[in-house]
């Protein structure tokens, strides 16, 4: 089990998981683009959108205005889900400040976005069969906690690390975004075929699951690393349940390579390996 406690709550976290389902269209369709993971109810036909939703992404403006408006709706989200999310996130904010701070920079933390069903963002409408996603035009995380809930028996990916590793996973694109890597990857992708493209994703993909594992291998409280060996185990189970093969497996019976997104289970477990390995960022040198 993760232990956290020893860091402080992230004040960077907004519970919208009372509110109801945000009116309005899909905004260009740019959720799709960083999403670290595909919900399954989402399926083939999400690994198939993703490529058209991250040439979008830099098109996208804000909704203006946004949220749901009115008074205030009582909170849906369990508390211990909820302290969870915001000390999970509040230890990454710790690490990633202390990672930054070691060359010179200074670390400007992303937001998050508790919500059931969905919700608007800069990005467009937010939908749980999405899964999580990452929205850089607001700097925001969206997750809708129910997916837990079908990592574990769905996927089969229990346990309190698999659900970090998630949200460690899409503050990696957050780590992206302040580096300039997704602006450079979208970029790349406006001057290839399809395939190329796709390819451009995986790295953006792989890099963030080994952004992960930096923050895995550098997480501390005052009794040390708050990662233990099962942890690593849960991990592992998790990357490979989400893996572009294994999601098409499941799907359809069959695999298009050229159509991966994500990268293989052994893709995302390697990364993820190696960013809890290595703990150092620069060894994660999978995307453009």
């Amino acid at each position: 089990m993760v232990r956290l406690g020893g860091e402080p709550e992230s004040g960077h976290f907004e519970d919208r998981t009372g509110q109801g389902f945000g009116g309005g269209g899909f905004g260009g369709g740019g959720l799709g683009l960083l999403m670290g993971l595909v919900g399954s109810r989402f399926g083939i036909v999400g690994v198939l959108l993703l490529l058209l939703a991250y040439c979008a992404v830099s098109q996208i403006g804000g909704l203006g205005g946004g949220g749901e408006g009115g008074q205030a709706a009582a909170s849906k989200l369990d508390p211990n889900v909820r302290s969870f999310l915001v000390r999970t996130l509040g230890s990454t904010e710790e690490t990633w400040g202390g990672i930054f701070q070691q060359s010179g920079a200074s670390y400007r933390p992303t937001n998050m976005v508790a919500y059931s069903g969905g919700t608007q963002t800069a990005c467009g409408l937010g939908q749980a069969a999405m899964g999580p996603f990452y929205c850089p035009t607001d700097q925001t995380i969206y997750i809708d906690p129910a997916f837990f809930n079908e990592l574990s028996q769905r996927f089969g990916a229990p346990g309190d690390f698999a659900m970090a590793y998630v949200i460690a996973h899409e503050v990696g694109h957050h780590i992206q975004n302040l580096e300039g890597t997704l602006d450079r990857a979208q970029q790349a992708q406006q001057s290839v075929g399809r395939t190329q493209g796709n390819q451009i994703q995986v790295g953006v993909e792989l890099q963030a699951d080994c952004y992960a594992g930096v923050w895995a291998a550098n997480a501390r409280d005052e009794r040390g690393s708050i990662i233990e060996q099962g942890d690593i185990e849960e991990g592992m189970r998790a990357a490979e349940a989400i893996g572009d093969d294994t999601l098409q497996k499941q799907a359809q019976g069959t695999v298009v390579p050229e159509s991966f997104t994500h990268g293989t289970s052994a893709q995302r477990m390697e990364a993820l390996r190696r960013g809890m390995t290595s703990g150092n960022p620069s060894a994660c040198n999978y995307a453009r």
